[in-house]
C-alpha cells in the first residue's frame, strides 16, 4: 500500500492548498490511503465541522487532531457522528470521539490510524502515550487483519517522538510526528521495518512564524508582551508530509520519502 500523511493544516491557506491540490497529489503519487492532521485548520486553532467536511471531501480518508482538538466546541458533537475524525488516545477520558479506528482501504484492506499526545513541554498533562498505544497494538497487531497502521505522535519534544518511533518499531507501518509545524529531514525506515519521520511539517504558509502572521509572534519574542491574537498567514501554502510504501504481507515499510508540494519549500520530485 502507498500511504500519505500530511502535517498540520493551518488556517485558510492550508485548507485551500488541501482542497486544490490533494486530489491531484494522490493521483500523481498513487496514494491508496491519506491521513491529514486538521487540528489548526480553523483560524489556526481547532477544527470546525464544516472545515473538517471540506478536508474529507478534498481527498483525506482520515483527519487527526491534537492538543487543540476541541478548541471549536461544536466539534464535540460532530466527532461522534463523523467517524473519519479521530482525537488523541490519551486526551481526557471524558472527551467525545475515539483515539484510534480501523478504516477500509482499496482492495478490501484495513488500515489502523491512531494518535497520541506527548507529555514533554506540553501546556497541560496528558496520560502516558506509550501505554495508550500499547493497548491498541495488543488488540490490533500488524500483519493479521490489519494491513497497515499509522501512528500520529503529536508533541513538542523530538526525543519523545523518536522514542515513540522505536517503541512502535515493527508494530506500525508509519510513526510520524506533528505539532511543531517544521518538517524534519530524518525520514527513515527503522530497524524492524517501521517508517518514521520526527515531524511532517505543516500545510500552511511558510512565510510566517509556524503558520502565523509574523508581527505578533515577533513582538512577543522581542518585548515579552502581546498586542493581539495570532492570525494565520494567508500566502501560498506548502503541503508538507510523508509518503510510505508498505509490504502487503507484513504491513511494514519498504520505502519512505518526504513530500513537499508548492509554496516556499521545494516541490516533490
Amino acid at each position: 500500500m502507498r500511504l500519505l500523511y500530511l502535517g498540520d493544516v493551518v488556517g485558510r491557506s492550508g485548507r485551500q492548498a488541501i482542497t486544490k491540490r490533494l486530489g491531484a497529489l494522490r493521483k500523481r503519487l498513487r496514494v491508496d490511503f491519506a491521513v491529514v492532521n486538521g487540528e489548526n485548520a480553523t483560524s489556526g486553532m481547532g477544527l470546525s465541522p464544516e472545515h473538517g467536511a471540506a478536508l474529507l471531501e478534498a481527498g483525506a480518508d482520515v483527519l487527526t487532531l491534537g492538543d487543540h482538538a476541541f478548541d471549536r466546541r461544536e466539534l464535540m458533537a460532530a466527532i461522534e457522528k463523523e467517524t473519519r475524525i479521530i482525537r488523541p488516545l490519551n486526551f481526557s477520558k471524558a472527551a467525545p470521539g475515539v483515539g484510534s479506528r480501523i478504516f477500509d482501504a482499496p482492495g478490501g484492506k484495513k488500515v489502523l490510524v491512531a494518535q497520541v499526545l506527548g507529555q514533554v513541554f506540553m501546556k497541560r498533562p496528558f496520560d502516558d502515550p506509550f501505554s495508550a498505544i500499547e493497548t491498541i497494538f495488543k488488540t490490533n497487531p500488524l500483519g493479521g487483519r490489519i494491513h497497515a497502521s499509522i501512528v500520529d505522535i503529536h508533541c513538542e519534544a523530538t526525543s519523545e517522538k523518536m522514542a515513540m518511533g522505536h517503541f512502535c518499531d515493527g508494530r506500525a507501518s508509519l510513526v510520524v510526528g506533528s505539532h511543531t509545524h517544521v518538517p524534519t529531514g530524518d525520514a527513515m525506515i527503522l530497524a524492524r521495518g517501521t517508517g518514521y519521520m520526527t515531524d511532517a511539517g505543516m500545510c500552511g504558509d511558510y512565510n510566517s512564524v509556524i503558520g502565523m502572521e509574523k508581527d505578533e509572534p515577533m513582538r512577543r519574542f522581542i518585548t515579552g508582551m502581546g498586542n493581539g491574537r495570532f492570525q494565520p498567514a494567508n500566502g501560498e501554502a506548502t503541503l508538507s508530509g510523508v509518503l510510505v510504501e508498505t509490504d502487503d504481507k507484513t504491513g511494514l515499510a519498504t520505502h519512505i520519502e518526504p513530500v513537499r508540494e508548492g509554496g516556499k519549500l521545494a516541490s516533490t520530485p
